[in-house]
């Protein structure tokens, strides 16, 4: 396994929509295994294929390391669509590897219903909630070409936007291989 270097904000693969993978080859499957070990490497929850450069609806979790979350084991998901959105929406504060440095509070529904198919293309329907719901819609975003900060209201933008362009510029660093726009 290897760790890819993450493509950063402005990029324009960033705001792709994503090709759905048809049928699952060798390459994919290390593809997976590489997109585990470099979001494990940065320290991160979640990855979208589109981060590492490549243009297919798969992204990978893993939030085992955050409190309470020790049981829910890594995941990887090909072609996942989200079915349902509860009601209850809540804020929490969230960041990308993508966006070095860059956080906000995003408002997103508490869980969802999703549907996708593992790396052996079995399909899975699924209820979560709480932070794998969470960092499922912010993943299933990326695949959509839609960063965290589009779901803010436009003050709130508006104030990132020094910041944005810092990381343009490549004037940001993190603890991980950066693939700059």
């Amino acid at each position: 396994m290897k760790i890819l270097p993450v493509y950063t904000y402005d990029h324009p693969i960033l705001r792709k929509k994503l090709k759905p993978i048809e049928e699952m080859t060798d390459g994919l499957i290390q593809l997976a295994l590489d997109m585990h070990t470099t979001m494990n490497n940065a320290d991160g929850i979640g990855l979208a294929a589109n981060q590492v450069g490549r243009d297919v609806q798969m992204l990978v979790i893993n939030i085992s390391g955050a409190e309470g979350n020790e049981h829910v084991k890594p995941i990887t998901m090909i072609n996942p669509v989200i079915e349902a959105y509860s009601e209850e929406e809540v804020p929490y504060e969230e960041g990308c590897l993508s966006l070095p440095d860059l956080r906000a509070d995003v408002v997103r529904p508490e869980a969802i219903e999703v549907r996708y198919f593992d790396t052996a293309m079995k399909e899975h329907q699924t209820e979560v909630d709480g932070l794998l719901a969470r960092v499922m819609q912010h993943e299933i975003d990326h695949l959509r070409g839609i960063y965290f900060f589009d779901h803010l209201a436009p003050m709130r933008r508006a104030l990132m936007k020094r910041k944005l362009l810092e990381i343009k510029r490549g004037e940001v660093e993190a603890d991980y291989p950066l693939h700059r726009a």
